[in-house]
């Protein structure tokens, strides 16, 4: 016993005597004590939800789901007297992993949710067969780079389909290289309503709106991102963003992000270099069709001064944002990984930008956010700076730490110049699988960095990895279509089975309900489902 141990012991006792009288005389008070008018015993007041200046919702009675929280569902407590308040933030950080709200029953967006790390539902088909295609002759088009035509056919990078359930029925919407939206039946690839056309070709991923709205929201090269809805017999557009409406601007006027929609408001990001947050307004006219009544309610500069000086304009933001808690997160060509806080958006106050980091070239790929709050980034290396030499083509970030203490961890992939990272690295328990541009896939410790092991596919592979029910989907740009086992992450996975689609696969796999949704640069959309279900 360390010496005055026990001077200090019956000091203690007596002082847990007198504490013990004195809880059990503030628990007597609390037995008698009423409760207000109208709440049983044992109730527990839940906080006032965050005040909101939006439009109200109309009293009309919508023709599809009723309108929820765009905040991600409450987990479940154990506590039989006290249940678990929901979250009040943007984003709940533990839905990491999770749908995209409980409303929707899909596949709504570019990596499922706002932490962009949901992948879709199984059962993965153990037997693959093509079950159907899309259309019946290749989707092209003809679009301009730096004033000099090309065509492009079928869907490339990131070009995610979106499946949902709506009224009964499964759904495929997807934007392509023919410059129209799509709208597919899961079961048969039919048409479920005529093609939306825009002025140019699509290269992002389209967002289903969360909150059972018809409502699809797209970008196209031809400067706008448009809220489309589907409510009839034709789908209609209701809005556009165009990327010359805010200033200044810089680069292009293309939309490759997958916007968030959450707390009736839109959040996109463009190859005009700006950050966007749009309030939407949704809701219906006397006829139950769907209306949206929206308000740029800020906007801002994806670069500064500083990043213009270390790497030129080409600062566009190509990336997806990402969000956890009341923080959104993206990065742009000029590899500036930012964090902007939303708390006070609602009430009027100032949007901060509370994170800032320079990984030294162009970031295209969509951060990722782990159950932690940490970001994982893929990086391109194209201007060979020597930060991007420092730092890795792979990183690893804490944004609660200061920019020069944020690097967890940092893996060089940098083969040659115009190599790097395109793909959207994607989150497997204690395993980060990154497909890179040379066609070499990294399983990485999450925690660490260090590399478990390396798959040679068929480069460039800028489809990112879609992982469910312990199997790894992963297209090459040989065409083919590979499912592996990561049962055990620590050992290179054994493949399953592969299928030859017959182009180049840029675009991520959209896994739902037994069938593998995926377009090839060949001009096709495929299903993908079990031959012993055919």
């Amino acid at each position: 016993m360390i010496p005055g141990d026990s001077y200090w012991s019956a000091r203690n006792a007596r002082f847990a005597i007198a504490g013990l009288l004195l809880t059990l005389a503030l628990l007597a008070v609390l037995v008698v004590w009423p409760n207000p008018a109208g709440e049983p015993a044992g109730f527990e007041q839940a906080a006032a939800p965050m005040a909101s200046s939006t439009t109200a919702m109309p009293t009309n009675p919508m023709p599809t789901n009723p309108m929820p929280t765009t905040t991600m569902p409450a987990k479940t407590g154990t506590s039989t007297t006290t249940p678990e308040r929901p979250y009040l933030g943007w984003v709940d950080p533990a839905s990491v992993g999770e749908p995209y709200g409980d409303t929707v029953d899909g596949l709504l967006t570019f990596r499922g949710n706002p932490t962009r790390t949901y992948y879709g539902r199984g059962p993965v088909p153990s037997e693959p067969k093509v079950v159907w295609s899309y259309p019946s002759q290749a989707m092209c088009s003809t679009s301009s780079v730096g004033g000099e035509a090309t065509t492009w056919c079928g869907s490339g990078w990131t070009g995610q389909p979106a499946v949902f359930e709506r009224n009964g029925e499964t759904w495929v919407a997807f934007g392509a290289y023919d410059r129209n939206v799509h709208f597919l039946d899961f079961e048969t690839g039919k048409a479920k309503l005529p093609s939306f056309p825009t002025g140019d070709i699509i290269k992002g991923s389209v967002t289903i709106d969360p909150d059972g709205y018809p409502l699809l929201y797209t970008g196209s090269r031809d400067n706008n991102y448009r809220i489309i809805a589907f409510d009839g017999a034709e789908p209609r557009e209701l809005w556009a963003l165009n990327a010359y409406d805010v200033t200044p601007t810089k680069w292009n006027n293309d939309w490759d992000g997958a916007g968030l929609v959450l707390r009736d408001h839109l959040l996109i990001g463009g190859e005009n270099s700006q950050f966007h947050v749009v309030r939407l307004n949704r809701g219906y006219d006397q006829n139950g069709a769907v209306t949206v009544d929206p308000e740029l309610v800020f906007n801002r500069p994806g670069w500064d001064d500083e990043l213009i000086r270390a790497v030129g304009n080409n600062v566009s933001i190509e990336s997806s944002v990402a969000m956890s808690g009341n923080v959104v997160y993206f990065a742009n060509s000029g590899g500036l990984i930012q964090g902007w806080d939303l708390a006070g958006l609602e009430h009027g106050l100032d949007v901060r930008q509370v994170f800032r980091y320079w990984a030294g070239d162009d970031t295209d790929a969509t951060l990722v956010i782990d159950d932690e709050g940490m970001l994982y980034a893929g990086i391109e290396y194209e201007r060979g700076t020597e930060r991007s030499r420092d730092v890795g083509q792979i990183i690893k970030l804490d944004p609660t730490e200061p920019p020069d203490e944020a690097l967890v961890w940092g893996v060089d992939q940098r083969p040659r110049l115009d190599s790097g990272v395109w793909a959207t690295p994607g989150l497997y328990a204690d395993l980060l699988i990154v497909p890179t541009d040379s066609g070499d896939v990294l399983g990485l410790d999450r925690f660490t960095g260090e590399e478990r092991w390396r798959i040679d596919l068929v480069g460039p592979t800028w489809a990112s990895p879609v992982i469910v029910d312990d199997v790894w989907i992963q297209g090459d740009c040989g065409g083919t279509l590979h499912a592996f086992d990561v049962s055990d992450t620590t050992v290179e996975p054994p493949k399953l089975w592969e299928i030859d689609l017959g182009g180049c696969i840029e675009s991520t796999p959209a896994l739902w309900n037994g069938k593998i949704i995926v377009g090839t640069r060949a001009g096709f959309l495929f299903a993908i489902g079990d031959r012993a279900e055919q």
